[in-house]
Parts: C-alpha cells; structure tokens; sequence
C-alpha cells in the first residue's frame, strides 16, 4: 500500500461527511444499462455511487479504494439499501494490485493518481481482468471545469485516441465499441451551473473462437 497515496485520499474523504452525491456517473449507467448483469469490478469506487447502481441492477460487484473511509461509507449505504450481499469492498492500492478476475464489466471512472491518469499501473493491468465477452468502460475528465482553467492540469485531458493508444491492446482480441466526449453539467463551488468535457471509451474483449 502506498502510504502518502492513502494519505491523499483519506484526507480528502475525511474533510466532509459526505464527498459526493452518491449518484452513478451519467455515462456509466448510459452504457450499462443495456448489459446483460453478471460480474463487475469498479476500480476507484470511492464511496460507492456506481457500485450502488450496479449491484441494484443484478450485477455482482467487487468495489475497491485506497480509502478506508470512502469503503465504510459505501458499505453502509449498501446495507441501508439491502445490497451488502451482492458487493464485495475491497481496501487496496490498485497500483499494487488488482482482484482475482474474470469480469463481465470492469469500469473505471475519473480515476486518478495524485500526478497522472493511471494507464500503465492500473489499466493495461485491469483490462487483463475482462472476461472473454465482457466489457471495459473508462471515463474521464477531458478538459478542467469552465470556471478553473488550470484546475487538475497536471493530468494532461488525454483524449480517447491517446488512451487507447497507450492502453496498447492487442487488436486480435479486443473490438472498440465506443470513443467520445461529451458534455456534463456540473456546479462551481459557489453553485453557479457550469459544464465539461468528459471522455469516454468502451472496448469489448472477444470472445474465444
């Protein structure tokens, strides 16, 4: 576990009762939701949203964070909802390792190191994990909020051409299914209404012939 990592995190979930609204991500129930359940692995689940949506969906989910705090959270509303049983919470730095798989759907959304999106330590690693069949599903922030030009951008904002390039997976097994941006709403600090440029990119991995 790396520990200034988990440091990060904690210190970021610990400053508020509540960090996020506990909602899944626009895209991830756009581009699920027409998937057949089974099994699920949500990389980066901070305190659950999706991980919520999934299981309340017929998936069977694997949840995991480097933040103690955002699993607790998650785990608690999951047994308020009456899901605990169809969620696995797991405490680990994805840069060290990643669950046992196969997975049906494995999705990462706005997952990131403190310096950089993880393609190389987490990713390439994590789309491993897809079974035959199944599903890899990213998104990400392709360009800072409007009302902070410079916010995050140390990250970069790669597009979906250049993740997919860098993911470098081999064309024989995988069928690109989607690479887009689109545009979200969100609120500034002070609730002014403001959007952003989202990406996101969804691969199937083929099936054994």
């Amino acid at each position: 576990m790396n520990e200034e990592h988990e440091r990060i995190w904690e210190e970021m979930y610990r400053s508020a009762e509540r960090r996020f609204s506990g909602n899944p991500n626009h895209d991830l129930v756009a581009e699920v939701s027409a998937l057949t359940p089974g099994t699920a692995l949500d990389l980066g689940c901070g305190e659950g949203g999706d991980a919520l949506w999934l299981a309340g969906q017929g998936w069977r989910v694997t949840a995991v964070d480097i933040s103690a705090t955002a699993l607790a959270r998650g785990a608690e509303d999951a047994r308020r909802a009456g899901l605990d049983d169809r969620i696995d919470w797991q405490h680990r730095d994805l840069a060290a390792s990643l669950p046992d798989g196969p997975f049906d759907l494995v999705s990462a959304h706005y997952l990131y190191l403190p310096d950089q999106m993880p393609i190389s330590q987490v990713l390439r690693p994590a789309a491993e994990k897809v079974a035959p069949g199944g599903v890899l599903l990213i998104g990400w922030h392709g360009a800072p909020p409007s009302w902070a030009p410079e916010h995050h951008h140390e990250i970069g904002y790669l597009t979906p051409e250049e993740v997919l390039d860098r993911l470098d997976l081999p064309a024989k097994e995988w069928r690109l299914l989607l690479a887009d941006s689109r545009r979200h709403g969100m609120a500034s600090p002070e609730g002014r209404l403001a959007m952003r440029t989202d990406y996101v990119l969804k691969l199937a991995r083929l099936a054994a012939s």
